[in-house]
């Protein structure tokens, strides 16, 4: 799952994109999915019904889960898939398109403030 994901960095943000001409955040994680023959529901809203929770501590996270993110009272808004060690990839707007980030970093504080459900699909 993660060396697929990885063939994708720095394919480009597109609003809507699900294809590697340009991702967003959910059309990239059911795009990597699909290529390892697991079909997941196209937007993040949905996405966090799919699979089986994960408790919302890294030490019960695995690799290839995915993560989904909502500011507070808000429908969720952003999905990735976590890597291991605290990293994430994802389509990012903000980033302009398929990274690695490092929940750690400066950049990471918005993401682990606005973790609201893991979603284990394998």
């Amino acid at each position: 799952m993660l060396s697929t994901a990885d063939q994708y960095v720095g394919v480009p943000y597109v609003w809507g994109g699900s294809t590697p001409k340009g991702f967003d955040c959910s059309g990239f994680t059911k795009y990597v999915f699909a290529k390892n023959g697991i079909t997941i529901p196209r937007t993040s809203r949905e996405q966090v019904r799919a699979g089986s929770g994960v408790p919302l501590d890294f030490d019960s996270m695995r690799p290839g889960d995915i993560l989904l993110f909502a500011e507070s009272g808000e429908a969720i808004s952003h999905v990735a898939i976590y890597v291991g060690s605290g990293q994430i990839i994802h389509a990012s707007s903000a980033m302009g398109g398929v990274n690695y980030l490092d929940l750690d970093g400066s950049r990471g504080a918005w993401y682990v403030q606005n973790l609201v459900a893991v979603r284990r699909l394998l």
